[in-house]
Formats: structure tokens, C-alpha cells, sequence
């Protein structure tokens, strides 16, 4: 297979990119100019410089290939309208791209956060309308109904991970940060139920989806088979640090107001933090669970590590790469 993948160095289009090349594809990426290339620097790829928002940069990198796996986007802006240009509209402009090169699908990299937060009873079903409840799952849901506007034109897939773990994560980093100087961050409330996946299963997922025909025009849930807390997660993080962190409660209401002034100081000084308002709107949900079930029968898909090891392996990687 022939294929582009952008935001091919992030977290995930690392790990994807790398697998492409490991099973023998021919792999061609979208990269800004400002790209830090530290996961890709000695794969056999065709780089190509550009960025979602500029589509006249994304159309050679898009001409002669099969599949798009299209993963670039952002995840922390300071306004709708940012969230909106790169996520939304770039999306578009690389599926303009697509149709102009020829492919035959595309892969987009949505997100749970376009289907908003469950509650406890229930996961979301991929038949459940869209509710997101903050600007960036704005932006993700209309990224996805962009994407199937061109169904006509395209096999258009489109893939919803849930939060997602492993070596090279930064947004879970801040937790295990936490926990190793010896605190567990408890929001007041009830426990709230949450998905997560490691970065290798999404990586499965998104493989099947290539290269099923029976995933074209359909959107699937992907995650693990089990569900944690917030506060799970974190004493997962410190049963294998050997560490017992104290419990940090924090109110709803003060939670969202630190992370809010958070936000405020990133507008200030240009540097997006990693914690803010849309994470407070996130850790203050009701749930954030998904089935997988649709995947697993249509796609067999079947994830295969475990929250424990995923978290194991970020640590190991944390560790060698000086982050914690």
C-alpha cells in the first residue's frame, strides 16, 4: 500500500508511520516546517513540507497514493475558531487533496470527544448523535461530517479513540508527574468512568480499517476492553512506581477555575500548558466510556495490552527519555 499519513510526528502518526514501514508500505508524510522529526528521523519516508491549513502545500503530498491517513490536528488552542481552521477545515482541504491525487480512502483520526461524554450506565454507541461539549469535540465533529460529505468521492473511514495511552504521550504525562512527587489528583463527585487505550491497539485498529472493505464509510470506537477512573489510573501509576500518593481532592467548581487561569496564562505567553479549561470540562463528565463492540464484529478487532502494561511501558519510556 501506498500511503500519506499526516501529523505523522505526533504520538500516534509515530507509531503509526513506523508499522507502515515495518510491514513494507510505501509511506509518504505531511510535515510542518517546525516539525520536530524525533520519532521519524531514520525511517525510509517521502517527506513533504506543508500544513492542513494551507491546501495547496497538502496537494502533492497526497497525489499517487491509495489510502490518507489523516491524523493531523490540534488538541489545545485558545479559541473555536482555531480548533475550527485546523481540525474542520483541514480536514476538508485533505480530502479535496485526496480526491485530487486519486486516492482511494481516508482515514480520519477522530476522537470520543466528538460523540461527548456518556454516563456511568451506559458507553457510547457509534449510533449516537454527536454532543460534544467543548470546542475542540466541536471540532471533531464536524471534521467527521466533513469527511462523509465525500463519501461519493472517497471510501471515508473514520476512527474514535478514546483517551490514549503509551510511550511517547504527553497528555497523560502530567498525572504521572503527580503521582511520583506523591499525589493523586481526586475530583469531588462521584467516580467517573473512563476509556483508554493504548497507542499500539489504536494503531491495530487503524490498520484494520485500511485495509477492510467492510470498514468504508463507517466510523468505529476504539479502545480497550477495560474501563478505569481517573483515580485508577493514577494508582496504577503508583503501584508501579511504589509509591502511595496522598489524595489531592479538588471541588468541581475550583478545579475548573485553576485550569481556567491556566488558559489564561497560555494566551498570555503563547505557551499552551497542559492542563486547561477543556481538560477540566473533561475530567468533570459524567463518564467518558465507548463499546468496541462494532469494531470487534465488523473489523476483529481485538485489543491486546493492558492498561497495567501500557502504563508500564510509558514509565519505562518516561524514564529513558528524561521526561519524569
Amino acid at each position: 500500500m501506498r500511503a500519506l499519513v499526516t501529523g505523522a510526528n505526533g504520538f500516534l502518526g509515530t507509531w503509526l508511520t513506523r508499522r507502515l514501514v515495518d510491514r513494507g508500505d510505501e509511506v509518504q508524510v505531511l510535515l510542518r516546517s517546525s516539525a520536530d522529526e524525533w520519532g521519524l528521523s531514520k525511517l525510509p519516508i517521502q517527506r513533504f513540507q506543508g500544513d492542513v491549513t494551507d491546501p495547496a502545500s497538502v496537494a502533492p503530498a497526497a497525489k499517487g497514493v491509495e489510502v490518507v491517513f489523516h491524523l493531523a490536528g490540534i488538541r489545545r488552542a485558545p479559541s473555536k475558531e482555531l480548533f475550527e481552521k485546523v481540525n474542520a477545515e483541514g480536514t476538508r482541504h485533505v480530502c479535496d487533496a485526496a480526491v485530487a491525487g486519486g486516492a482511494r480512502r481516508v482515514l480520519l483520526c477522530g476522537s470520543l470527544a466528538a460523540s461527548g461524554p456518556s454516563v456511568p450506565e451506559r458507553p457510547k454507541l457509534e449510533s449516537d448523535p454527536y454532543a460534544p461539549f467543548e470546542a475542540y469535540g466541536e471540532s471533531k465533529a464536524s471534521s467527521e461530517r466533513i469527511a462523509f460529505s465525500y463519501r461519493d468521492r472517497l471510501e471515508v473511514v473514520s476512527a474514535r479513540p478514546s483517551r490514549i495511552v503509551g510511550p511517547g504521550d504527553r497528555e497523560n504525562l502530567t498525572f504521572f508527574k503527580l503521582v511520583k512527587k506523591g499525589f493523586k489528583l481526586v475530583v469531588g463527585g462521584k467516580a467517573r468512568p473512563l476509556s483508554m487505550v493504548d497507542v499500539e491497539d489504536v494503531v491495530d485498529a487503524l490498520l484494520l480499517m485500511a485495509d477492510r472493505q467492510e470498514a468504508a464509510g463507517e466510523a468505529f470506537f476504539v479502545s480497550s476492553a477495560e474501563t478505569t477512573t481517573l483515580e485508577g489510573l493514577q494508582d496504577e501509576v503508583g503501584r508501579q512506581l511504589g509509591v502511595r500518593p496522598r489524595r489531592m481532592l479538588v471541588p468541581g467548581p475550583i478545579l475548573y477555575g485553576l485550569f481556567s487561569a491556566a488558559d489564561a496564562v497560555s494566551r498570555l505567553t503563547g505557551k499552551h500548558l497542559p492542563v486547561n479549561r477543556k481538560l477540566a470540562r473533561q475530567l468533570l463528565a459524567p463518564a467518558w466510556t465507548c463499546s468496541i463492540e462494532k469494531a470487534r464484529r465488523a473489523l476483529g478487532y481485538a485489543p491486546k495490552v493492558t492498561l497495567a502494561e501500557s502504563i508500564r511501558r510509558s514509565l519505562v519510556w518516561y524514564r529513558e527519555n528524561g521526561w519524569l
